[in-house]
């Protein structure tokens, strides 16, 4: 074998190496951009189950407040029943004396 057929698989081995490490370059690098596409739509969609969850965070305060209105309602409704009763006593009262 002469130096010139040497050095020609050289540069047809050469060649390929090159084309077949640029294929897979090509391929790591479109690879990541799906993968950083992907990364982007978790992220959004992440954000957007937060901002649609976060009410149910605050269900915690709104049942608080919503127990010491009920509380108060029930004080009130008990008060207005005691007048309800004064003012019955009152008018039977009222009444048997006219």
């Amino acid at each position: 074998m002469d130096s010139i057929t040497i050095w020609t698989y050289s540069l047809i081995a050469a060649t390929v190496v090159i084309l077949i490490v640029a294929a897979l370059l090509i391929a790591i690098v479109l690879t990541a951009r799906k993968i950083d596409d992907h990364a982007k739509d978790i992220w959004q969609a992440g954000k957007l189950i937060a901002g649609n969850t976060v009410s149910i965070w605050m269900l915690k305060d709104t049942n608080v407040v919503a127990g010491d209105i009920l509380k108060t309602a029930q004080s009130i409704a008990g008060v207005a029943g005691e007048i309800n009763g004064k003012l019955t006593h009152l008018r039977n009262a009222l009444t048997k004396g006219a």
